[in-house]
């Protein structure tokens, strides 16, 4: 497999999202495909609705911390509503042993890699550096510089080829990620070095305020192979379509093919971050238009047709949902708020003088609030 599923060099990518590769059609209804069926033979209705319970508590956790910031109890949330597909999807394709760099819209990645309610919200919350020890979970930091993790997987991915072992890096970035110099970057090593490493762009269509137009011409997914790397454009609302596309990709890499790369045409729902107002540069109908492609209501329409979606095992879900939404909420408010001087801890794995230096200055400068405190108190 080297490429399929783009579009003529003409065609607007924004106003073609159906020229990709789906195995559910936005009504759930099943569809062939020859390229990605033999990648999901084993999926049945069992494993369908585990992917539907994985999207619906990830969607649960993205409603808790939006309405988390707005409360005032976070500093800041990105909204990962009608991505879940192409989140779960992928992420379900790894072993435990691979190794993920996700940005920081991934909550559905870190989801399924195993991260605990208080991982969602801590650093969110200014509490944590980064919330989970990467290497429990085999993830990485969130990444909020645009596009630096694709550097980092392919730099972990020629790690993993000196080791002599079989596992793959992955990289998840959005449209806009394309742009940087640090993605095109790591695609040349990576397809210099063959490293074992996926490329994962979840195509919402804006880079924040910035439509996918203005920044492409042509679909993403058809850059890679100038760089040497095999490409898939999928349908990113498609659960089915994306775990199938990584499970190629990763095959791809573990066997020693090289990188590989994945476009998954889907849409952010909300705005790009709490500090966003997205009615400022979307039409609304425009966002009706994609409500009507939700991934989660396509699984269950399928479900629903094989007769495999009770009344019980919806209500088993939304109980499990909502005991994830009240765990989330419960680690952000019962955070503790360390001390300022913390702050300087686990910077760096051993002393560092220059870090000592830092810290005796800021404790000098918290010192001077007390002064200023307790001289303003003798004067009254």
């Amino acid at each position: 497999m080297t490429m399929m599923h783009t579009l003529t060099p003409t065609a607007d990518p924004a106003t073609n999202v159906d020229d990709v590769a789906r195995l559910l059609s936005p009504d759930g209804e099943r569809i062939a495909d020859s390229d990605l069926d033999p990648w999901v033979a084993d999926i049945d209705a069992d494993a369908l609705r585990g992917l539907y319970r994985d999207m619906s508590l990830v969607r649960r956790i993205d409603i808790e911390g939006v309405a988390l910031q707005r409360q005032g109890q976070l500093g800041l949330w990105a909204p990962c509503q009608g991505q879940e597909a192409a989140q779960v999807g992928t992420a379900r394709a790894f072993r435990r042993d691979d190794f993920v760099f996700p940005s920081y819209r991934e909550i559905g990645v870190n989801f399924v890699r195993g991260a605990v309610p208080s991982d969602f919200v801590l650093a969110w919350r200014g509490e944590a550096h980064s919330t989970f020890n990467p290497y429990d979970i085999n993830t990485a930091t969130p990444q909020i510089i645009i596009g630096a993790q694709a550097l980092h997987a392919v730099g972990y991915a020629m790690g993993i080829q000196r080791d002599g072992t079989d596992q793959v890096a992955a990289a998840y970035f959005g449209d806009g990620a394309t742009s940087q110099g640090d993605v095109n970057e790591a695609m040349v090593f990576a397809s210099s070095f063959r490293a074992p490493v996926v490329f994962m762009c979840s195509n919402n269509q804006w880079a924040i305020s910035e439509p996918v137009t203005v920044q492409a011409k042509f679909p993403i997914a058809g850059r890679a192979p100038g760089f040497g790397i095999p490409s898939m454009r999928v349908d990113g609302n498609d659960v089915l379509a994306c775990l199938a596309a990584m499970r190629w990709a990763v095959d791809h890499a573990r066997t020693g093919n090289g990188p590989a790369f994945i476009e998954a045409v889907t849409y952010r729902m909300g705005p790009h971050t709490t500090s966003d107002d997205p009615t400022r540069y979307r039409d609304k109908d425009e966002v009706e238009r994609w409500r009507r492609r939700d991934p989660l209501a396509r699984v269950e329409a399928l479900l629903r047709a094989q007769d495999e979606f009770s009344d019980d095992f919806a209500g088993e879900i939304a109980a499990e949902a909502d005991r994830w939404g009240a765990d989330v909420r419960s680690a952000c408010l019962s955070a503790r708020s360390k001390d300022p001087l913390e702050i300087f801890d686990h910077v760096y794995d051993e002393p560092h003088v220059g870090l000592d230096t830092q810290r005796a200055q800021f404790a000098a400068y918290l010192d001077g609030f007390a002064e200023e405190a307790a001289t303003s108190g003798g004067a009254r």
